[in-house]
């Protein structure tokens, strides 16, 4: 998530001052990603130093109001338009784990899963509960945990497509190191995502 393109976003709407800029940063994320408002204010002084916002002294006292640019409302657009680069997987925890797991002699592989498995499926009842309980109206709430569930159950099929592959392969022998894992090649990764 970039709060400097959030904050533009929040700005293209019209002039925002910092305190107001949070909140509503907060609101629109459903309120499950709170900003602390030094860093508002420290990216709002990044984003004004490149051009991209103005300030103006406020008329109702000491608070600067911010107005988006020419130039933010570009950076804005080309954000929104552009992919995220994610040429290499990344570093999951869960996955990592696994692949631990698999060279650590005399651990029962089905059970690391399980334990995840589990605490997954009661991280997706928790959601599932935030959601019934939202407001109708709360679209920002609704997409964020719509987000997780579909991230979540994502990585509980992953953990049991995981499970079955491991339980079709042969495991290294107690005491003997497994042969090294091949590094994939690059392109053939970052081919992926293109």
């Amino acid at each position: 998530m970039s709060v400097r393109h959030a904050l533009l976003a929040l700005l293209s709407e019209g002039p925002k001052y910092g305190l107001q800029l949070r909140q509503e940063f907060e609101a629109r994320t459903g309120e499950v990603w709170p900003l602390n408002v030094g860093q508002v204010y420290t990216t709002l002084q990044r984003l004004e130093r490149d051009g991209l916002v103005v300030s103006e002294d406020g008329e109702d006292g000491p608070q600067k109001g911010y107005s988006i640019t020419a130039d933010g409302a570009r950076a804005l657009t080309d954000w929104l338009q552009t992919p995220s680069a994610d040429a290499q997987p990344p570093r999951d925890e869960l996955l990592i784990k696994v692949l631990v797991a698999v060279q650590v002699p005399g651990v029962d592989l089905h059970d690391v899963i399980q334990v995840h498995r589990r605490h997954l499926i009661e991280l997706m009842q928790r959601y599932t509960a935030v959601k019934a309980d939202a407001p109708e109206d709360d679209v920002a709430l609704a997409l964020v945990v719509d987000a997780e569930l579909f991230r979540i159950d994502a990585a509980v099929r992953w953990l049991d497509s995981a499970d079955a592959r491991l339980r079709r392969a042969p495991r290294a022998a107690a005491g003997r190191p497994a042969a090294p894992a091949r590094k994939a090649p690059v392109g053939r990764l970052g081919a992926v995502s293109r």
